[in-house]
C-alpha cells in the first residue's frame, strides 16, 4: 500500500490574528510550533517514516516541516522547496482582518472571496511592496507565472502539474512522502484526489498541524485517507476555520 501524508502548517501569527496571509511570509505562533510538535509526535508514534519531503517557499509551511522532521529524527531527508505549493495568493486582501472585512462588505463576499473555486480576490498593483515581484524569492519566476490574486481555481492550475511531474512518480517509485503546504494548495490536492465538485469545494476545511494520510494502491487510485489524531478535536478545529469571517 503506498501512503503519502499532508500536513497544513501549524498555526500561524496572522491566524492567530485572523488576517488574510496568502504569499505573505509570516511566522508559526506559539501554538503553531505546539501544533507542528504534535504533528511530529502522532506520526512518530504511529510509526511513519520519510524518504523525503515537499514544502513551500513560506517559512510557515517550511519550520513546521522542520519540526516534525526533527521530532521524528529524520531532519537528515530530502528536502523540495518549490513556490508552486505556497498558500493561494489573496492580492490586495492580504493583511486584513476577515472578520472586520466581513463588517465592511458582508460575510457573503468575503466567503466567496475564501471559499469559492473561480472567484479571485482584489489583485495587487504591481508596484505595491506586497507583489511578488518584489521578492528576491521569486525572481526566477516569469512575469506571467508572478500572481497578483489567485482564485482557487488559478491555484490549481499550478499545484497540480506539480502533484503530477513530481510527487506522484516518487510514490509509485515507492518513496514514503510527507508535504508540509497550506489550506488551499492542500485543498487543490484533496479536491483532485477525492474527485470534490467545483461546488462542493467550498465546504472543505483543512485544520492546521494535523496530518492527513492517503492510501493508494498500485494504479495510485485512492483507498483511504484519514486524520491522524483525536477525530472530535479535529472537526472542532474544521468548524474553527470555518468561522474565521464571522464576528
Amino acid at each position: 500500500m503506498k501512503k503519502i501524508v499532508f500536513v497544513r502548517h501549524g498555526q500561524s501569527e496572522w491566524n492567530l490574528a485572523n488576517k488574510f496571509t496568502g504569499w505573505t511570509d509570516v511566522d508559526l505562533s506559539e501554538q503553531g510550533v505546539k501544533e507542528a510538535e504534535a504533528a511530529g509526535e502522532i506520526l512518530k508514534k504511529e510509526g511513519f517514516t520519510f524518504d523525503l519531503a515537499f514544502t513551500s517557499y513560506l517559512k510557515r509551511a517550511t519550520k513546521t516541516l522542520n519540526i516534525v522532521l526533527d521530532i521524528m529524527n529524520l531532519h537528515w531527508i530530502p528536502v523540495i522547496k518549490s513556490w508552486k505549493l505556497n498558500e493561494r495568493h489573496y492580492g490586495d486582501l492580504q493583511g486584513l482582518n476577515k472578520a472586520e472585512m466581513a463588517e465592511k462588505v458582508g460575510e457573503e463576499q468575503v466567503h466567496i472571496w475564501r471559499r469559492s473555486f473561480d472567484t479571485p480576490p482584489p489583485a495587487l498593483d504591481e508596484d505595491d511592496s506586497r507583489h511578488p515581484r518584489h521578492e528576491k524569492k521569486y525572481e526566477e519566476l516569469s512575469e506571467s507565472e508572478l500572481p497578483a490574486a489567485e482564485s482557487l481555481a488559478m491555484t490549481i492550475e499550478r499545484v497540480m502539474p506539480f502533484w503530477e511531474k513530481e510527487i506522484v512518480p516518487k510514490i509509485k517509485a515507492g518513496q514514503k512522502i510527507i508535504v508540509s503546504a497550506h489550506g488551499n494548495s492542500l485543498r487543490a490536492l484533496v479536491k483532485h484526489l477525492d474527485n470534490i465538485s467545483d461546488d462542493e469545494i467550498s465546504s472543505l476545511n483543512i485544520p492546521t498541524g494535523r496530518p492527513l494520510v492517503y492510501e493508494f494502491d498500485e494504479k495510485m487510485n485512492v483507498k483511504d485517507s484519514y486524520y491522524l489524531g483525536d477525530q472530535a478535536e479535529i472537526e472542532a478545529e474544521m468548524e474553527k476555520v470555518k468561522d474565521q469571517a464571522k464576528n
